[in-house]
């Protein structure tokens, strides 16, 4: 598991030189760990996300900065590049992380017939693997990893501990998958039949591309036939539900507690806010933007941003938002000119019968 090497000590020039940066300041300062802006310590190199946080970088303690941009009046070496957060999340990854270093395969791995596991593998205890499982290089499975016959976990794989891989899965490499999580479980299918339901065999798969990230609690479920996907690079936060034969697209984002019913198709780069819903047999197109618990119950085209339930465009959703605080004043305002105009209607015969005297 990666964390923090206090005790390196890198100069800045070698983190320019990494991130393709231009320094500001002594470039022979030295820094022994990262930090956020507030927590950052003396010796601690941190980094301004934006320019509405650089009145915090001069209260932050840090020894140097990652930025976008030169910042005026502040004292301390500035790094300089175009994307600071990337920039400094390969700092990090880079010296700060400690190395794989593989510690082989614990006595207590449960393996099946035909298991197949390639150089410098950390498995540890009480690890399952079924029938013909195949595991790449430099995989790491923690304790209670349980992957099922005929599945696969690519090279350079994290299996965090108490995930379960069901059978016949592909885990393709560089993927990570947090605690609890559960890839292959049976896509909710049923049929109606005499008033009792009836289980649809879940005979497909899960494909799980190369550099996909799953959270915590994550489910995926098998298709009915043929197989769920999650392509390259896409990244799932905690406790989010795929159901059956979903397909994702390359480098997409889901929030935590997203639902997304069977059958539907999300584009690449789709980002899909916290606890959204998205009904069945949907196409979501590329580059869609679905806001934090909207419900989706209509297939939307590439380029837009959403919100709402049902949702709509979001400009028209956020007009609507503005009008429901007003809404029981607009109501009464309703009603006042309801009284009105029935007291007008009925004194309409009155002034009728009075113009008509007045004429003789």
């Amino acid at each position: 598991m990666p964390h923090q090497n206090d005790r390196r000590r890198i100069r800045l020039d070698e983190i320019s030189t990494l991130i393709g940066g231009q320094i500001h300041g002594a470039a022979d300062t030295v820094v022994t760990g990262v930090s956020s802006l507030a927590e950052a310590g003396p010796r601690d190199l941190t980094f301004v996300a934006a320019d509405r946080f650089a009145k915090t970088a001069f209260e932050s303690k840090a020894a140097a900065f990652v930025v976008g941009r030169p910042i005026t009046d502040l004292k301390r070496p500035q790094i300089v590049v175009s994307n600071p957060v990337y920039g400094f999340a390969r700092v990090a990854q880079q010296f700060f992380t400690v190395p794989y270093r593989p510690r082989g395969i614990a006595d207590q791995v449960i393996r099946g017939t035909n298991v197949q596991i390639g150089p410098e593998a950390s498995i540890w205890p009480f690890v399952t693997l079924g029938d013909r499982v195949r595991i790449g290089a430099r995989v790491t499975l923690y304790p209670g990893v349980f992957i099922g016959d005929d599945s696969t976990v690519g090279d350079e794989s994290i299996l965090y501990p108490n995930v379960t891989i069901r059978e016949g899965c592909f885990i393709g490499s560089r993927v990570i998958i947090h605690s609890g999580t559960v890839v292959g479980s049976d896509g909710f299918g049923y049929v109606q039949h005499e008033g009792r339901h009836h289980k649809i065999p879940q005979l497909g798969t899960v494909t799980i591309e190369d550099d996909v990230e799953l959270g915590a609690n994550v489910t995926v479920d098998r298709a009915t036939f043929g197989r769920t996907l999650i392509k390259r690079g896409t990244k799932v936060d905690n406790l989010v539900q795929i159901a059956h034969n979903v397909s994702i697209g390359e480098d997409s984002i889901l929030v935590a507690q997203v639902g997304i019913a069977g059958s539907t198709t999300l584009g690449h780069h789709v980002v899909v806010g916290g606890q959204a819903g998205l009904a069945d047999h949907l196409e979501i197109g590329d580059r869609v933007m679905i806001a934090a618990r909207s419900g989706v119950n209509r297939s939307l085209a590439g380029d837009q941003i959403v919100s709402g339930a049902p949702v709509m465009p979001h400009e028209t959703w956020v007009k609507a938002q503005a009008v429901i605080p007003r809404l029981p004043a607009l109501r009464q305002q309703l009603r006042e000119l309801e009284q009105r105009v029935r007291s007008l209607e009925a004194n309409r015969p009155a002034r009728k019968k009075a113009k008509g005297k007045s004429k003789k």
